[in-house]
């Protein structure tokens, strides 16, 4: 038998150092007893990919949603304080030093860092309100008419130091959405978007992005591939933007990815008949991997809007939803189980699901693996701060 020298690695090959990131950050967080096990197992990977939301102000061991840390390894979750389904406040926020226990108890729980998420965008859509204590906002059609680098770095500041300090890592923000139509429901009629020029959304974007990234936080610029055309929301049903949308909407996506600040995209559950005729962004490989991965050159971590929105859910069933979700190229599954029903068991549901989904040969490992190492070197810039 013929020996062979061993191959060396070119270690400035950015696929191989990605995959030592990956090894070696899993390696450093994973506890010494638990290494002898498989660390790359399919139902780590596959939990990973699932950011879910649950009710409750506390966790103890026997909460749901510590038996879904425990049990089905989910990545990421996130927070609220108003439940919909119950039109009531107090769902998981009600205080600053409530907040703060909350996510220091969720963070002990897990192993692998845990993506702790929140919408507080300033404006109309914030979690962390005043009449509970916490820092006042501006939205950021306010500081887009402003449109002054000063004002947008100080009130973004505020903003994202009021994130860090209760414990959250991630920040659904900024809105990247162009204000084509002022009266969009969702968008431009609630203030969201910076502007309708591109190169406004894009400058008050970065400075927003820039005060995040100084408090260790991460950002997830929204919704892709834009949705300040609509007329109709995509909490409440399909949604089509076919005659209204333009590729200008592209514009600040394309501009933020290009400087290297996209830590994550949010789709939009949008559908576009130019860009995909048959499904809406969230499901579409044609935008997500076509316009986003290969036309913009983005191949950091995709997570999708909730997958309970009506636009997705009432549409398509959880298995088809799933499956053309990740097939399209989407990393995390937003489950945020915060709409007009509750169901507890949701996290459990779309876990097997995605494994069933694995096992019958719809959605390969590769996939699987290629979702892993976004998330993984996600991850490993907060691995440096995670303090137990």
């Amino acid at each position: 038998m013929a020996t062979h020298a061993p191959a060396r690695l070119n270690f400035r090959d950015p696929s191989i150092r990605i995959h030592l990131c990956t090894a070696i950050v899993f390696l450093l967080i994973l506890p010494a007893g638990a290494r002898s096990a498989s660390a790359d197992s399919l139902d780590i990977k596959i939990g990973q990919m699932l950011m879910v939301g649950f009710r409750g102000t506390q966790v103890t061991d026997q909460s749901p949603v510590a038996k879904m840390l425990r049990e089905y390894h989910i990545g990421g979750v996130v927070l609220f304080d108003f439940d919909v389904a119950r039109k009531a406040y107090g769902r998981n926020i009600t205080a600053p030093m409530q907040l703060l226990e909350l996510t220091n108890s969720l963070r002990r729980r897990t192993e692998i860092p845990l993506l702790i998420a929140v919408d507080q965008e300033g404006g109309t859509v914030r979690r962390l309100k005043e009449k509970d204590g916490f820092p006042p906002t501006v939205s950021a059609a306010h500081l887009g008419a402003v449109d002054n680098p000063d004002s947008t770095t100080y009130y973004s500041d505020i903003l994202a130091r009021s994130v860090a300090v209760e414990g959250f890592n991630v920040n659904f923000a900024p809105v990247l959405d162009l204000n084509v139509n002022p009266r969009n429901p969702v968008i431009g009629g609630i203030d969201r978007s910076f502007s309708a020029d591109p190169g406004v959304v894009e400058r008050n974007a970065a400075l927003l992005i820039e005060a995040h990234h100084a408090r260790g936080v991460l950002c997830a610029i929204k919704h892709f591939p834009g949705h300040g055309s609509s007329r109709d929301d995509s909490h409440e049903g399909f949604v089509d933007v076919s005659d209204t949308w333009s590729k200008k909407e592209l514009e600040p996506f394309a501009a933020i990815v290009r400087k290297g600040m996209a830590d994550m995209v949010m789709t939009a559950h949008i559908f576009n008949r130019h860009l995909d005729p048959e499904y809406p962004a969230t499901l579409s490989k044609a935008t997500l991997d076509g316009v986003l991965r290969k036309q913009l050159g983005y191949d950091g971590v995709v997570i999708t809007d909730d997958m309970m929105m009506k636009a997705i859910s009432d549409g398509y069933g959880l298995e088809t939803a799933i499956e053309k979700a990740v097939n399209a190229g989407a990393d995390i599954l937003l489950f945020a189980n915060n709409t007009y029903t509750f169901e507890p068991d949701i996290a459990e549901k779309a876990f097997k699901t995605l494994k069933s989904l694995v096992a019958a040969g719809r959605i390969t490992p590769a996939r699987i693996d290629t979702s892993w190492r976004r998330i993984m070197a996600l991850k490993s810039r907060l691995a440096k701060t995670w303090d137990k």
